[in-house]
């Protein structure tokens, strides 16, 4: 009874089992680790041992099992662990009970196929029994009707999806291809398998599965027509093929009506405003990307509340955008929808790095390449080791930095990813910059293979302008100022006008013009919310006012710049500030005691891991780290902290 259904409670465990069969039956099972008692239920220790249990039985004792089961849900005996329960739980009830008569067999197949599948939609969307895809898989297999049959497979699949289980939606598809599937079907499969083909194949192919799914699903069902639309469009942003998008995005303004529901309108605005975004036409597409932000507050829809991110994103509205990702994932968590939360996560990104909350962009893709592993999102784990390429770079973690880049490099050009490259070749870049290796960020950055990426080229083209003006290279910096500029006079962001009144000042013609032009920047720094960004003006301001044979009016600006590296951990900046202030004639101070609070992003997340119980080669892999990496994390940070033992570590971070 207990492998048959592990949700029994003990008080209907005890119900169910037969007369004289008292619960102290089951000691001998738990003295020998096969079962141990959790709250008020029994569970078998290993998962495998389930299985066991249940096949060893014979076929006659299981289907008695599951009768018994079925009988007892169905009379409506009150049990503790909600069988008799009203609403959601009631819609799990109903699913149990349909499930055991469908193992059962209990009647004939189609009735019961019918109740299970009923049962199974009804409880998903109730938000109950937490694997639907079983008991549509279940309910396939007692259908005869092979068109009947083929809908629950289909269904099965996408629940397969939802649940973050890919490979089992890929197979749960493949068997569709011996039925006769009724055509309505065609274009509900090709959306699905385009989705998954998008998050963890080849973006050429997933954008012509999605183009076709629309082609079926428009007339019919035309809000995932557009879906599928957008979602061949989202392959070409991923790949970087701006002409690709620039087409979709024409197909669909064709396609649109009055009066369309704010799902649909959203998404056509977005199409609009990206491939205006695309075209360089920046104050073009400000007008659709500001429609996509104000739809956006009637819309629950995960993945259409991603794109309003991104578009909040390019308007340089950082915080509406954060705000816009983090109710995405809230309704995706909801709605048990763990195959999108890695993307979801993905776009939480964006904002923090503009902000320069690099701890926060750590964390978040750290948890996001864990779950893109999980649910097998080749494309959508290579983002995330490049975002963990970019906070590694900020860190001056050089090893961490070209191991994810490299890594999220090697992911992206296996799978026509444009989209990660371009941002692990940024995160090298940028390593680069925070070295001194100021010739080399300007030739990573100048080369044409890995920026094809438009988003991320603008995004970078602040460091390029430094990276060439400090090379000697004004007409590259000032041809890429241009282009920063017209992206950033369609936003109202302070922070990024500071970045183009910084990038001035390193074109400037004389001293004065880009002390005053620095001076600017600082004041709309002041105005904005990233002090990173603000630390990194400070210390060009100050290398600029010390050259300038003024070294008392430096040191204070190396000063605010070097206070913030070190609350970051940004140990190359760090050096830097330290370097301008020893040659600005100022005898540097030491590092001062660190405590838990100063240990970098890294090593604080390796702490916590180790902590919890992890070894270092569990930590490197969860971590995309080499062990080698982690040990001289956990090192640093006994010296940080003082101690010299793990037991220590547990102790501190508790």
């Amino acid at each position: 009874l207990i492998a048959a259904d592990p949700a029994l409670d003990v008080a209907t465990l005890a119900g169910a089992a037969r007369p004289g069969c008292a619960l102290e039956a089951l000691e001998p099972a738990e003295r020998a680790g096969v079962l141990r008692a959790h709250g008020d239920r029994y569970e078998f220790r290993e998962p495998a041992m389930r299985a066991v249990a249940y096949d060893g039985a014979s076929l006659s004792e299981r289907r008695r099992a599951h009768r018994l089961l079925a009988d007892l849900l169905t009379t409506g005996t009150p049990a503790p662990d909600g069988l008799s329960a009203v609403g959601v739980e009631g819609g799990r009830r109903r699913l149990r009970r349909a499930w055991h008569r469908a193992w059962a067999l209990d009647g004939p197949a189609e009735r019961v196929a019918d109740e299970l599948a009923e049962a199974a939609l009804a409880a998903r969307a109730s938000g109950g029994h937490p694997e639907p895809y079983l008991a549509l898989e279940r309910a396939a297999e007692l259908t005869a009707n092979a068109p009947a049959k083929a809908e629950r497979l289909a269904a099965a699949a996408r629940h397969a999806w939802i649940s973050g289980r890919p490979q089992t939606a890929r197979s749960l598809l493949a068997r569709l291809s011996s039925l006769t599937a009724p055509e309505e079907l065609r274009g509900h499969v090709q959306l699905l398998h385009g989705s998954l083909e998008l998050l963890g194949g080849e973006t050429g192919s997933a954008r012509e599965e999605l183009l076709s799914a629309a082609h079926w699903l428009l007339e019919s069902h035309r809000l995932l027509g557009v879906r599928a639309l957008v979602r061949a469009a989202d392959a070409s942003y991923r790949a970087g093929d701006n002409r690709a998008f620039i087409a979709i995005a024409r197909q669909a303004a064709a396609l649109r009506r009055p009066d369309e529901p704010a799902d649909t309108q959203l998404m056509f605005e977005y199409l609009a405003g990206m491939a205006s975004t695309f075209s360089g036409l920046h104050q073009e597409a400000a007008g659709p990307l500001r429609r996509v932000m104000e739809l956006a507050e009637s819309v629950r829809d995960p993945a259409v509340l991603a794109w309003a991110c991104v578009a909040g994103m390019l308007l340089g509205e950082d915080a509406v955008a954060h705000r816009l990702s983090a109710r995405a994932v809230e309704e995706a968590r909801l709605r048990g929808a763990v195959s999108a939360m890695p993307q979801l996560l993905e776009f939480m990104i964006y904002p923090d790095v503009w902000m320069g909350r690099y701890a926060s962009v750590a964390a978040t893709a750290a948890r996001g390449l864990r779950l893109a592993q999980e649910t097998g999102q080749l494309n959508t784990a290579a983002q995330h080791l490049a975002w963990l390429a970019i906070s590694a770079a900020v860190e001056g973690d050089q090893e961490t930095c070209r191991i994810r880049a490299d890594a999220a490099i090697e992911l992206a050009d296996a799978h026509e990813l444009g989209l990660a490259g371009s941002v692990g070749n940024w995160a090298l870049a940028y390593l680069d910059l925070a070295a001194g290796r100021v010739a080399d960020a300007a030739g990573r950055l100048r080369g044409e293979r890995r920026n094809n990426h438009v988003v991320i080229k603008v995004m970078a083209t602040p460091h390029l302008i430094e990276a060439a003006a400090r090379t000697g290279d004004r007409e590259r910096a000032g041809s890429a100022l241009r282009v920063l500029e017209r992206w950033v006079g369609s936003t109202r962001s302070p922070d990024l006008r500071a970045l183009v009144s910084r990038c001035r000042a390193l074109l400037a013609e004389s001293p004065g013009e880009a002390e005053e032009l620095f001076r600017d920047a600082l004041d709309l720094h002041g105005q904005g919310v990233c002090e990173f960004e603000s630390a990194r003006t400070n210390l060009l301001l100050g290398s600029a006012l010390r050259r300038d044979r003024r070294p008392g009016a430096a040191r204070t600006h190396l000063h605010t710049a070097l206070e913030t590296f070190e609350r970051h951990g940004a140990r190359l900046w760090i050096e830097q500030a330290r370097a301008e202030l020893r040659a600005s004639g100022e005898p540097v101070r030491p590092a001062a005691d660190a405590t838990v609070t100063q240990l970098t992003a890294q090593q604080l997340q390796i702490a916590r891991m180790v902590a919890e119980g992890a070894t270092n080669k569990e930590v490197a892999e969860q971590l995309f780290l080499s062990r080698r990496t982690v040990e001289h994390h956990l090192r640093n940070v006994f010296s940080k902290l003082g101690i010299r033992s793990r037991v220590e570590l547990v102790r501190f971070m508790s």
